[in-house]
């Protein structure tokens, strides 16, 4: 009797099969995601000129309490910092660490923090809208749709100083929190800016088809509002006084990273916190949609092509930088998301760092 010994798959077939494998995968499989061509301006250089890479950042220091998760926004009150994290709790600390005390737990995550001048603390969660948290511990959904459009990304808030109105952003109604990836690539112009009108309790859309509206901060004499677009590494400017009023421009275009939040010292600067710098294999791929849908396949295995880099950058009221700070080194305070100015310091926070950090504005505005 034969035997006929079974068949071997050599080490070549057994390849092909893998990369076919791949190849399927990577034009096939499901996703939401529906990329939108667009062609992105050549990225400023890292290594010379405006942007030049520096370790600034390097002397930061951290501050309040540690081994906390993601202290997205925060703000300075005395010595106390108050933030949200990524459980949706917000946390007040002192600078030192010494004391913790949470405020309030949102269920949701909260992204941007405000003071309104009667006292409540208004905040943007990305998950339940705009809120607002009285002094006796009480929280209130403000608004959660505008237009009929629910709310799908709460980003950020800044109050004006009479307390009539509520500036905010919802960075997409297609992506919700967790999704920024897949919103970014989409490049779908689904973000929008807002104005909540604490008197009539109405919410105005301001601006719509922004490329993922994330930092909000009103200018000198509040003339106007300007609001990040972190999936076209531009700020955008809403005019809310004088000629121009009702009128948007652009405050400054082609930034050398992904721009988050955004604030405002009241007295000639704004402070923008890079999530990190781009990347050109998504600038590259930016004209062909078939090419990023299989990008996005590939990110749901493979880690995101995002650089761990510290990077915050001062503008002047005309939209020209006056601070370039970075750090790439190991171990650097990445992804830096928010930064604010409080007397003579820097303070930063995190979507995913264990601490918020502080850093001298000396050391800041050096040359």
């Amino acid at each position: 009797m034969n035997h006929i010994a079974p068949r071997r798959f050599s080490a070549a077939r057994i390849v092909l099969l893998v990369l076919l494998a791949i190849l399927a995968f990577l034009l096939l499989w499901p996703t939401r995601v529906q990329p939108v061509a667009w062609n992105p301006a050549p990225a400023p250089s890292l290594s010379q000129g405006t942007y030049a890479q520096n370790h600034k950042l390097k002397a930061l220091q951290p501050v309040g309490t540690r081994d906390i998760d993601g202290p997205e926004a925060l703000l300075l009150e005395q010595d106390q910092l108050i933030s949200g994290l990524h459980d949706g709790r917000v946390i007040q600390t002192h600078l030192d660490g010494s004391t913790l005390k949470v405020l309030v737990n949102t269920g949701g995550r909260p992204l941007g923090l405000a003071r309104h001048p009667d006292g409540r603390l208004i905040i943007a969660d990305a998950i339940k809208g705009l809120l607002a948290l009285d002094s006796q511990g009480q929280l209130q959904t403000l608004s959660s749709e505008a237009n009929g459009l629910k709310f799908g990304f709460t980003d950020d808030v800044t109050v004006d100083a009479a307390g009539r109105y509520a500036y905010f952003s919802d960075a997409s109604s297609r992506w919700g929190y967790g999704h920024d990836g897949e919103a970014v690539i989409e490049h779908g112009a689904d973000g929008r800016l807002l104005r909540y009108d604490f008197q009539s309790g109405q919410t105005e859309v301001l601006l719509e088809r922004l490329e993922f509206a994330n930092g909000v901060a009103l200018g000198p004499d509040e003339a106007y509002v300007l609001v990040n677009e972190t999936g076209a590494y531009r700020i955008s400017r809403y005019w809310l006084k004088g000629e121009q009023a009702g009128q948007h421009d652009l405050f400054i275009d082609n930034l050398p990273g992904l721009p988050d939040n955004l604030s405002f010292n009241g007295a000639g600067r704004f402070w923008v916190a890079l999530y990190a710098p781009r990347n050109p294999l998504l600038d590259g791929t930016a004209p062909y949609p078939f090419v990023r849908k299989m990008l996005v396949r590939a990110m749901t295995v493979l880690p995101k092509p995002v650089e761990k880099r510290g990077f915050v950058l001062g503008l002047d009221t005309q939209g020209r930088v006056i601070a370039n700070l970075q750090d790439a080194s190991s171990g650097n305070y990445s992804p830096i998301t928010t930064v604010r100015e409080y007397g003579d310091a820097l303070y930063l926070g995190s979507l995913t760092a264990r601490h918020m950090a502080r850093l001298s504005l000396q050391e800041a505005l050096a040359p």
